[in-house]
């Protein structure tokens, strides 16, 4: 049975989510109007379907993993397993490897892999004056990260239960570092906007982690068209994955970067580069290549739309949540333990369609705002 991945199993593994036990600060709510707000209405139908896809997410209960084994004569830092929140925190895992990792290093580095972690690394490794040179199985847009909905905002990738206070500290800081150079990068060479997102039901925060949700106030019922009672509405990136990733890739290029296919089947074969530090970013390679049993796939569907340009804002509700971007609107989704099939499944897209659909049926206005 497929596992739909609603609003609130989507905010759950959230980064920036209140902890429990922890003082809460509550929204400030607006003032209604006399008519519910309008915003362009989103055209749900199975018509309009353009493409679905499915991605493995590398999901690991106790989170993303950044340590540093020997393998024989290399140095081999890992930075893996981070579930549905690779992109949200690439640039601040991938800088917590490189502070482990370079200290005392001289020479080339290699990279292991060219999703969001690998690219993020090979580019983070320039900036620090080495040469880093990447070996990956696939380059975009073939990889797991081109699959990615694309919200800047960690989600999906731990239990609570399964870490520690040192990892919470340190995954916060991942994710903060990520937010802002990501805020570097807005525009549309990469691909990363600013868009009002708004979010079904009141939840409270800690003070500290308001950063996460700028703008965030909650919203009276007739002061936005959503068929639902309870709505906040906060500001946050989003990236469109495919020219993020290509315009990473062609970064690494232009500052002398190696780039090679290649695939490792195991350990063994890592003798035969010439480096002596490598960076692990194969994500849920690291299954097989080194023997990571507490890794897991989660599969993701997608279903993606005819692009409605004026359609500005996302959702995130009982159905699943919404990301317009330029390629397409995308509808997510579902979150399904051990699937190893990066397939997407006909019965489950058009679930997810209709989910979406029948939510919106009670749209509160009329179709143009």
């Amino acid at each position: 049975m497929t596992a739909f991945l609603t609003r609130r199993d989507f905010a759950a593994g959230s980064a920036a989510l209140a902890l429990a036990g922890c003082t809460n600060l509550a929204s400030r709510p607006i003032a209604g109007s006399a008519a519910p707000t309008c915003l362009p209405r989103l055209d749900v139908a199975p018509d309009r379907v353009i493409r679905s896809v499915a991605g493995l997410r590398p999901y690991r209960r106790s989170g993303y993993r950044v340590e540093m084994e020997a393998v024989g004569e290399k140095r081999v830092v890992h930075n893996y397993g981070h579930g549905g929140g690779g992109i949200s925190l690439s640039w601040g895992s991938s800088r917590e490897a490189l502070v482990l990792g370079l200290p005392g290093h001289y020479g080339p580095v290699a990279v292991l892999g060219a999703g969001a972690l690998g690219l993020t690394c090979a580019r983070l490794l320039q900036e620090a004056g080495y040469q880093a040179n990447i070996y990956a199985k696939a380059l975009p847009p073939n990889t797991t990260s081109n699959i990615a909905g694309g919200q800047i905002l960690p989600s999906t990738h731990f239990e609570r239960e399964h870490v520690t206070e040192e990892w919470l500290a340190k995954e916060r800081l991942a994710a903060d570092y990520t937010r802002r150079r990501m805020q570097i990068d807005v525009g549309e060479d990469y691909g990363i906007r600013w868009i009002a997102t708004y979010d079904q039901g009141h939840r409270t925060l800690r003070p500290d982690l308001r950063p996460f949700y700028p703008g965030r106030e909650s919203l009276a019922p007739d002061a936005h068209p959503f068929p639902a009672d309870r709505v906040d509405r906060y500001m946050t990136m989003y990236v469109e994955t495919g020219r993020w990733l290509a315009s990473l890739l062609r970064d690494v290029r232009i500052a002398g970067g190696g780039v090679a296919v290649r695939e490792f089947r195991d350990r063994a074969e890592l003798a035969t580069l010439s480096e002596t530090l490598i960076f692990n970013c194969t994500g849920l390679g690291s299954h097989e290549l080194f023997g990571d049993e507490v890794l897991e796939p989660v599969r993701g569907q997608l279903a993606i739309l005819i692009p409605q340009p004026e359609v500005q804002y996302a959702y995130s509700a009982s159905p699943g949540y919404m990301f317009p971007r330029p390629d397409g609107i995308v509808l997510g989704g579902t979150f399904e333990h051990g699937e190893w099939q990066a397939e997407p499944q006909p019965e489950d897209i058009a679930a997810i369609v209709e989910r979406h659909r029948d939510w919106l049926a009670g749209w509160r206005c009329g179709a143009q705002g």
